[in-house]
């Protein structure tokens, strides 16, 4: 695989993960809607948002009854 290749396969990585922050913070509460609004902010920041979200708010929030996967 050449560079091009490499940043292509990084990028899509990396919108996975944005999509899937995404995905899980709609199923959780944060106790306030500015906290979620807030995380949905963070994990938008390129490349760095996903990764503070799975390191640190992935285990703030709880699941909401009947959301999918609970």
């Amino acid at each position: 695989m050449n560079t091009a290749e490499w940043i292509m396969l990084g990028g899509i990585i990396f919108f996975l993960l944005t999509c899937w922050a995404l995905i899980d913070i709609a199923g959780k509460d944060f106790g306030g809607i500015e906290k979620k609004a807030a995380w949905a902010f963070v994990t938008m920041v390129p490349f760095v948002g996903p990764i503070l979200y799975l390191v640190k708010g992935m285990h703030q929030g709880k699941k909401k009854p009947g959301a999918a996967g609970s």
